[in-house]
């Protein structure tokens, strides 16, 4: 049995979905699907695999059937999700952890860089995870982007910080030094 992707109504790729699965999706017969072996997207209606989908009233007749029954167990309108609406996209953190793999190495040429990368490894799978139906890999590859741009930014903060103390006491060092230098003289 082959597993369907299909493009939703604002556009999203969602899936994978058995064709019984995607029974309880809203799939039109103008939805675009697609599985593996398809040269590229076709019409749900010009598959000959999900045609049970669009065969006669029974089945529309069971759909409002289970929308009905669903709107009767919430007080709330049904969506095309079922009794959940659809979750928005966790933040990717993509532009942020660029940021912190070139600024350390710029202001420092530190391997603090490095940080940075880890960061955008797992901020480049939020996304990815996301498209494929996969909230809760998403949240957790955003997370752990967050938690390694927030690690590398406080090491990096930390790090400029103590080179600016450096150079300030090395200042008054070579002008304490400077300052003796001068009483001895006279």
């Amino acid at each position: 049995m082959n597993r369907y992707f299909y493009i939703d109504a604002e556009g999203k790729q969602k899936g994978t979905f058995s064709p019984d699965e995607l029974r309880q999706e809203i799939v039109k017969p103008e939805t675009l699907v697609w599985t593996q072996g398809m040269e590229q997207w076709k019409r749900a209606d010009e598959v000959a695999e999900l045609s049970f989908l669009f065969s006669g009233s029974a089945v529309a007749h069971e759909t409002e059937q289970s929308v009905e029954v669903l709107q009767s167990q919430s007080n709330r309108p049904a969506t095309p999700y079922g009794s959940h609406p659809p979750q928005p996209m966790p933040k990717t953190w993509l532009v942020e952890s660029i940021l912190v793999t070139i600024l350390p190495f710029i202001l420092c040429s530190s391997f603090l860089s490095l940080l940075g990368i880890i960061g955008i490894v797992y901020a480049s799978q939020v996304e990815s995870f996301f498209n494929r139906g996969d909230y809760a890999a998403s949240a957790e590859a955003s997370r752990s982007a967050a938690k390694w741009i927030k690690i590398a930014l406080w090491i990096a903060i930390g790090w400029v910080l103590l080179i600016v103390i450096t150079i300030i006491l090395l200042f008054v060092f070579v002008g304490s030094v400077a300052g003796i230098g001068e009483l001895l003289n006279t």
